[in-house]
Protein backbone atom coordinates (compact mmCIF):
# COMPACT_ATOMS: atom_id res chain seq x y z
CA UNK A 1 0.00 0.00 0.00
CA UNK A 2 1.36 3.41 -0.99
CA UNK A 3 1.92 5.74 1.96
CA UNK A 4 2.09 9.53 2.34
CA UNK A 5 0.47 10.39 -0.98
CA UNK A 6 -1.40 13.69 -1.22
CA UNK A 7 -3.35 14.12 -4.44
CA UNK A 8 -3.72 17.85 -3.78
CA UNK A 9 -0.01 18.31 -4.43
CA UNK A 10 -0.55 17.23 -8.04
CA UNK A 11 -3.68 19.19 -8.96
CA UNK A 12 -3.20 22.30 -11.06
CA UNK A 13 -3.78 25.43 -8.90
CA UNK A 14 -6.42 26.83 -11.26
CA UNK A 15 -8.38 23.57 -10.99
CA UNK A 16 -8.18 23.68 -7.21
CA UNK A 17 -9.58 27.22 -7.26
CA UNK A 18 -12.18 26.45 -9.93
CA UNK A 19 -15.86 26.71 -9.08
CA UNK A 20 -17.56 24.11 -11.32
CA UNK A 21 -20.54 24.99 -13.50
CA UNK A 22 -23.83 24.01 -11.90
CA UNK A 23 -26.45 22.93 -14.42
CA UNK A 24 -30.20 23.02 -13.91
CA UNK A 25 -30.24 19.25 -13.48
CA UNK A 26 -27.49 19.47 -10.85
CA UNK A 27 -29.42 22.00 -8.80
CA UNK A 28 -32.67 20.05 -8.84
CA UNK A 29 -31.66 16.48 -8.07
CA UNK A 30 -34.94 14.62 -8.49
CA UNK A 31 -34.99 15.14 -12.26
CA UNK A 32 -36.76 11.83 -12.91
CA UNK A 33 -39.96 12.74 -11.09
CA UNK A 34 -43.03 12.54 -13.34
CA UNK A 35 -44.99 14.82 -11.01
CA UNK A 36 -42.88 17.90 -11.58
CA UNK A 37 -43.18 20.58 -14.25
CA UNK A 38 -39.69 21.48 -15.41
CA UNK A 39 -39.33 25.09 -16.43
CA UNK A 40 -35.75 25.55 -15.25
CA UNK A 41 -33.45 24.51 -18.14
CA UNK A 42 -34.91 26.35 -21.16
CA UNK A 43 -35.72 23.04 -22.83
CA UNK A 44 -38.26 22.43 -25.57
CA UNK A 45 -41.34 21.22 -23.62
CA UNK A 46 -42.67 18.89 -26.33
CA UNK A 47 -41.86 15.31 -25.43
CA UNK A 48 -39.96 13.28 -28.02
CA UNK A 49 -37.73 11.14 -25.81
CA UNK A 50 -34.70 13.41 -25.98
CA UNK A 51 -36.08 16.91 -25.47
CA UNK A 52 -34.77 17.00 -21.89
CA UNK A 53 -31.13 17.26 -20.87
CA UNK A 54 -29.59 13.94 -19.79
CA UNK A 55 -28.65 13.12 -16.21
CA UNK A 56 -25.31 14.96 -15.82
CA UNK A 57 -24.03 12.33 -13.37
CA UNK A 58 -25.40 9.30 -15.23
CA UNK A 59 -26.65 7.82 -11.95
CA UNK A 60 -28.45 4.80 -13.44
CA UNK A 61 -25.45 3.74 -15.52
CA UNK A 62 -23.09 4.18 -12.58
CA UNK A 63 -25.41 2.20 -10.32
CA UNK A 64 -25.34 -0.72 -12.74
CA UNK A 65 -21.57 -0.56 -13.13
CA UNK A 66 -21.24 -0.36 -9.35
CA UNK A 67 -23.19 -3.59 -8.93
CA UNK A 68 -21.36 -5.39 -11.74
CA UNK A 69 -17.86 -4.30 -10.73
CA UNK A 70 -18.45 -4.13 -6.97
CA UNK A 71 -17.12 -0.58 -6.87
CA UNK A 72 -18.96 2.31 -5.17
CA UNK A 73 -20.61 4.73 -7.59
CA UNK A 74 -18.67 7.63 -6.07
CA UNK A 75 -15.50 6.00 -7.40
CA UNK A 76 -16.78 6.10 -10.99
CA UNK A 77 -16.68 8.83 -13.64
CA UNK A 78 -18.08 8.42 -17.15
CA UNK A 79 -16.92 10.16 -20.28
CA UNK A 80 -17.61 10.56 -23.97
CA UNK A 81 -15.29 7.66 -24.75
CA UNK A 82 -12.10 6.90 -22.84
CA UNK A 83 -10.41 9.70 -24.76
CA UNK A 84 -12.49 12.32 -22.92
CA UNK A 85 -11.67 10.65 -19.60
CA UNK A 86 -7.96 10.76 -20.44
CA UNK A 87 -8.23 14.40 -21.53
CA UNK A 88 -9.88 15.32 -18.21
CA UNK A 89 -6.95 13.69 -16.40
CA UNK A 90 -4.47 15.76 -18.42
CA UNK A 91 -6.34 19.00 -17.81
CA UNK A 92 -6.69 18.36 -14.08
CA UNK A 93 -3.11 17.47 -13.27
CA UNK A 94 -0.76 18.70 -16.01
CA UNK A 95 0.32 22.34 -16.29
CA UNK A 96 0.72 23.29 -19.98
CA UNK A 97 4.25 24.07 -21.15
CA UNK A 98 5.60 22.91 -17.81
CA UNK A 99 4.71 19.35 -16.88
CA UNK A 100 5.40 16.05 -18.59
CA UNK A 101 4.09 12.49 -18.75
CA UNK A 102 5.71 9.11 -19.36
CA UNK A 103 4.50 6.67 -22.02
CA UNK A 104 5.81 3.22 -22.85
CA UNK A 105 5.99 2.67 -26.63
CA UNK A 106 4.70 0.76 -28.43
CA UNK A 107 1.36 1.75 -26.94
CA UNK A 108 -1.96 3.48 -27.59
CA UNK A 109 -1.22 6.59 -29.63
CA UNK A 110 -3.81 8.89 -28.02
CA UNK A 111 -1.70 9.41 -24.90
CA UNK A 112 0.83 11.34 -26.95
CA UNK A 113 -1.83 13.09 -29.02
CA UNK A 114 -3.61 14.32 -25.88
CA UNK A 115 -0.30 15.40 -24.38
CA UNK A 116 0.50 17.45 -27.48
CA UNK A 117 -3.02 18.91 -27.50
CA UNK A 118 -2.55 20.05 -23.90
CA UNK A 119 1.02 21.30 -24.43
CA UNK A 120 2.52 18.60 -22.21
CA UNK A 121 5.94 17.06 -22.86
CA UNK A 122 6.15 13.32 -23.45
CA UNK A 123 8.99 11.26 -22.00
CA UNK A 124 9.13 7.86 -23.70
CA UNK A 125 10.58 4.72 -22.15
CA UNK A 126 10.34 1.83 -24.59
CA UNK A 127 9.12 -1.53 -23.37
CA UNK A 128 11.66 -4.32 -23.11
CA UNK A 129 12.03 -6.94 -25.84
CA UNK A 130 9.52 -9.02 -23.85
CA UNK A 131 7.05 -6.10 -24.13
CA UNK A 132 7.21 -5.54 -20.35
CA UNK A 133 7.78 -2.14 -18.68
CA UNK A 134 11.34 -1.40 -17.57
CA UNK A 135 10.49 -0.20 -14.07
CA UNK A 136 13.93 1.12 -13.10
CA UNK A 137 14.29 3.09 -16.33
CA UNK A 138 10.82 4.56 -15.86
CA UNK A 139 11.49 5.61 -12.27
CA UNK A 140 14.84 7.09 -13.25
CA UNK A 141 13.19 9.06 -16.06
CA UNK A 142 10.62 10.83 -13.87
CA UNK A 143 11.42 14.30 -12.59
CA UNK A 144 9.75 16.96 -10.47
CA UNK A 145 7.41 17.87 -13.34
CA UNK A 146 6.34 14.33 -14.20
CA UNK A 147 2.64 14.02 -13.37
CA UNK A 148 1.30 10.94 -15.18
CA UNK A 149 2.47 7.47 -16.17
CA UNK A 150 0.37 5.57 -18.72
CA UNK A 151 0.27 1.77 -18.63
CA UNK A 152 -1.92 0.05 -21.21
CA UNK A 153 -2.52 -3.49 -19.94
CA UNK A 154 -3.37 -5.57 -21.92
CA UNK A 155 -1.29 -3.40 -24.17
CA UNK A 156 -2.17 -2.14 -27.63
CA UNK A 157 -0.65 -3.18 -30.06
CA UNK A 158 1.36 -5.92 -28.33
CA UNK A 159 -1.69 -7.65 -26.72
CA UNK A 160 0.17 -8.77 -23.59
CA UNK A 161 -0.58 -7.87 -19.97
CA UNK A 162 2.06 -6.31 -17.75
CA UNK A 163 3.36 -8.35 -14.83
CA UNK A 164 1.84 -7.57 -11.43
CA UNK A 165 5.16 -7.09 -9.53
CA UNK A 166 6.31 -4.55 -12.13
CA UNK A 167 3.10 -2.53 -11.85
CA UNK A 168 3.21 -2.72 -8.04
CA UNK A 169 6.76 -1.38 -8.07
CA UNK A 170 5.70 1.52 -10.26
CA UNK A 171 2.62 2.30 -8.14
CA UNK A 172 4.72 2.31 -4.99
CA UNK A 173 7.58 4.42 -6.33
CA UNK A 174 6.20 6.70 -9.04
CA UNK A 175 5.67 10.19 -7.61
CA UNK A 176 2.70 11.07 -9.80
CA UNK A 177 -0.47 9.30 -10.91
CA UNK A 178 -0.39 5.90 -12.61
CA UNK A 179 -3.13 5.49 -15.22
CA UNK A 180 -3.80 1.86 -16.16
CA UNK A 181 -5.77 1.62 -19.39
CA UNK A 182 -7.79 -1.61 -19.27
CA UNK A 183 -9.70 -1.33 -22.54
CA UNK A 184 -9.05 -5.04 -23.18
CA UNK A 185 -9.23 -6.42 -19.63
CA UNK A 186 -12.34 -8.52 -20.31
CA UNK A 187 -10.33 -10.75 -22.67
CA UNK A 188 -7.54 -11.27 -20.13
CA UNK A 189 -6.99 -13.94 -17.51
CA UNK A 190 -5.61 -11.28 -15.15
CA UNK A 191 -7.63 -9.54 -12.47
CA UNK A 192 -8.53 -5.92 -13.02
CA UNK A 193 -6.53 -3.34 -11.08
CA UNK A 194 -9.84 -1.87 -9.93
CA UNK A 195 -9.57 -4.39 -7.09
CA UNK A 196 -6.52 -2.48 -5.80
CA UNK A 197 -7.90 1.06 -5.80
CA UNK A 198 -7.96 1.20 -2.00
CA UNK A 199 -4.28 0.17 -1.89
CA UNK A 200 -3.01 2.90 -4.18
CA UNK A 201 -4.41 6.46 -3.94
CA UNK A 202 -2.34 7.38 -7.02
CA UNK A 203 -4.08 4.79 -9.21
CA UNK A 204 -6.58 5.52 -11.98
CA UNK A 205 -8.08 2.67 -14.01
CA UNK A 206 -9.85 3.37 -17.28
CA UNK A 207 -12.15 0.94 -19.09
CA UNK A 208 -14.61 1.16 -21.96
CA UNK A 209 -17.77 -0.32 -23.43
CA UNK A 210 -16.19 -0.23 -26.91
CA UNK A 211 -14.46 -3.62 -26.90
CA UNK A 212 -15.95 -6.56 -24.96
CA UNK A 213 -19.36 -4.86 -24.70
CA UNK A 214 -19.45 -4.20 -28.44
CA UNK A 215 -20.58 -0.59 -28.11
CA UNK A 216 -17.84 1.43 -29.80
CA UNK A 217 -20.52 3.48 -31.54
CA UNK A 218 -22.03 4.97 -28.36
CA UNK A 219 -18.68 6.31 -27.02
CA UNK A 220 -18.75 5.51 -23.31
CA UNK A 221 -15.51 5.53 -21.34
CA UNK A 222 -15.21 4.68 -17.66
CA UNK A 223 -12.82 5.95 -15.00
CA UNK A 224 -12.35 4.22 -11.65
CA UNK A 225 -10.37 6.04 -8.97
CA UNK A 226 -10.43 7.37 -5.42
CA UNK A 227 -13.28 9.68 -4.47
CA UNK A 228 -10.74 12.51 -4.27
CA UNK A 229 -9.63 12.03 -7.87
CA UNK A 230 -13.19 11.57 -9.13
CA UNK A 231 -14.19 14.79 -7.39
CA UNK A 232 -11.38 16.67 -9.13
CA UNK A 233 -12.32 15.31 -12.55
CA UNK A 234 -15.99 16.13 -11.96
CA UNK A 235 -15.07 19.79 -11.45
CA UNK A 236 -14.06 20.20 -15.07
CA UNK A 237 -16.29 17.58 -16.71
CA UNK A 238 -18.73 19.18 -19.19
CA UNK A 239 -22.18 19.15 -17.53
CA UNK A 240 -23.87 16.89 -20.08
CA UNK A 241 -20.90 14.98 -21.50
CA UNK A 242 -22.73 11.63 -21.86
CA UNK A 243 -25.86 12.01 -23.95
CA UNK A 244 -29.25 10.44 -23.24
CA UNK A 245 -29.10 7.91 -26.08
CA UNK A 246 -25.69 6.68 -24.93
CA UNK A 247 -26.95 6.25 -21.39
CA UNK A 248 -30.01 4.32 -22.59
CA UNK A 249 -28.02 1.98 -24.83
CA UNK A 250 -25.41 1.41 -22.11
CA UNK A 251 -28.11 0.40 -19.61
CA UNK A 252 -29.67 -2.01 -22.09
CA UNK A 253 -26.33 -3.68 -22.71
CA UNK A 254 -25.29 -3.76 -19.05
CA UNK A 255 -28.57 -5.51 -18.25
CA UNK A 256 -27.55 -8.39 -20.52
CA UNK A 257 -24.39 -9.66 -18.85
CA UNK A 258 -24.93 -13.20 -20.11
CA UNK A 259 -24.89 -12.02 -23.72
CA UNK A 260 -21.69 -10.06 -23.09
CA UNK A 261 -20.00 -13.01 -21.39
CA UNK A 262 -21.07 -15.32 -24.21
CA UNK A 263 -19.58 -13.01 -26.82
CA UNK A 264 -16.33 -12.70 -24.86
CA UNK A 265 -16.02 -16.49 -24.70
CA UNK A 266 -16.69 -16.77 -28.44
CA UNK A 267 -14.00 -14.20 -29.18
CA UNK A 268 -11.51 -15.99 -26.93
CA UNK A 269 -12.35 -19.31 -28.59
CA UNK A 270 -12.00 -17.82 -32.06
CA UNK A 271 -8.73 -16.22 -30.97
CA UNK A 272 -7.32 -19.68 -30.16
CA UNK A 273 -8.42 -21.06 -33.51
CA UNK A 274 -6.95 -18.06 -35.31
CA UNK A 275 -3.60 -18.41 -33.54
CA UNK A 276 -3.46 -22.09 -34.47
CA UNK A 277 -4.14 -21.26 -38.10
CA UNK A 278 -1.62 -18.41 -38.17
CA UNK A 279 1.02 -20.84 -37.00
CA UNK A 280 0.69 -22.71 -40.32
CA UNK A 281 1.34 -19.63 -42.47
CA UNK A 282 4.93 -19.90 -43.69
CA UNK A 283 5.63 -16.17 -43.99
CA UNK A 284 4.56 -15.43 -40.40
CA UNK A 285 7.70 -15.47 -38.26
CA UNK A 286 6.32 -14.82 -34.76
CA UNK A 287 2.92 -14.92 -33.10
CA UNK A 288 3.06 -12.91 -29.91
CA UNK A 289 1.12 -13.97 -26.77
CA UNK A 290 -2.22 -12.24 -26.45
CA UNK A 291 -4.71 -11.41 -23.71
CA UNK A 292 -6.74 -9.09 -25.90
CA UNK A 293 -9.21 -9.47 -28.76
CA UNK A 294 -6.42 -9.19 -31.31
CA UNK A 295 -3.17 -10.89 -32.26
CA UNK A 296 0.14 -9.25 -33.15
CA UNK A 297 2.31 -11.18 -35.60
CA UNK A 298 5.72 -10.56 -37.13
CA UNK A 299 5.83 -11.28 -40.86
CA UNK A 300 8.43 -11.25 -43.63
CA UNK A 301 7.23 -7.98 -45.19
CA UNK A 302 4.41 -6.13 -43.40
CA UNK A 303 3.80 -3.56 -46.13
CA UNK A 304 3.57 -6.22 -48.83
CA UNK A 305 1.26 -8.48 -46.80
CA UNK A 306 -0.96 -5.57 -45.73
CA UNK A 307 -1.49 -4.51 -49.35
CA UNK A 308 -2.15 -8.08 -50.45
CA UNK A 309 -4.85 -8.45 -47.81
CA UNK A 310 -6.49 -5.15 -48.77
CA UNK A 311 -6.63 -6.37 -52.38
CA UNK A 312 -8.53 -9.41 -51.09
CA UNK A 313 -10.99 -7.22 -49.20
CA UNK A 314 -9.50 -7.65 -45.71
CA UNK A 315 -8.25 -4.68 -43.69
CA UNK A 316 -5.83 -5.34 -40.82
CA UNK A 317 -3.53 -2.90 -38.99
CA UNK A 318 0.03 -2.40 -40.14
CA UNK A 319 2.11 -1.58 -37.06
CA UNK A 320 5.54 -1.81 -38.67
CA UNK A 321 6.37 1.84 -37.92
CA UNK A 322 5.84 1.39 -34.17
CA UNK A 323 8.85 0.83 -31.88
CA UNK A 324 9.71 -2.87 -31.48
CA UNK A 325 7.06 -3.74 -34.10
CA UNK A 326 9.13 -3.93 -37.27
CA UNK A 327 7.20 -5.93 -39.90
CA UNK A 328 4.28 -6.52 -37.54
CA UNK A 329 0.60 -6.80 -38.43
CA UNK A 330 -2.28 -6.68 -35.95
CA UNK A 331 -5.27 -8.96 -36.57
CA UNK A 332 -8.52 -8.23 -34.73
CA UNK A 333 -10.47 -11.40 -33.94
CA UNK A 334 -13.62 -11.35 -36.06
CA UNK A 335 -16.61 -13.64 -36.35
CA UNK A 336 -16.00 -17.29 -37.22
CA UNK A 337 -16.94 -16.53 -40.84
CA UNK A 338 -14.60 -13.54 -41.00
CA UNK A 339 -11.75 -15.49 -39.44
CA UNK A 340 -12.27 -18.41 -41.84
CA UNK A 341 -12.11 -16.00 -44.77
CA UNK A 342 -8.93 -14.42 -43.36
CA UNK A 343 -7.28 -17.82 -42.90
CA UNK A 344 -8.31 -18.93 -46.37
CA UNK A 345 -6.74 -15.80 -47.89
CA UNK A 346 -3.57 -16.03 -45.77
CA UNK A 347 -2.90 -19.58 -46.93
CA UNK A 348 -3.03 -18.55 -50.59
CA UNK A 349 -0.71 -15.55 -50.37
CA UNK A 350 2.77 -16.06 -51.80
Amino acid sequence: MKQNFNINNLVRPNITALKPYSSARDEFKDATSNQMIFLDANENPFENGVNRYPDPQQKDVKSMLSNIKNIPAQNILLGNGSDEVLDLIFRSFCEPNQDNIITLPPTYGMYEVLANTNAIDVLSVELGVDFQPKAEDILNTQNSNTKLLFLCSPNNPTANSFKVPIIEKLLNNFKGIVVIDEAYIDFSEDESWTSRLSDFPNLIVTQTLSKAYGMAGIRLGICYASTEIISILNKIKPPYNVNQLTQQKAIQRLENQQDVKSEIQKIISERSLLIKALGLVTWIDTIYPTQANFVLVKVDDANKRYNQLVEKGIVVRNRTNQPLCDNCLRFTVGTSQENEKLIEVLKKLN
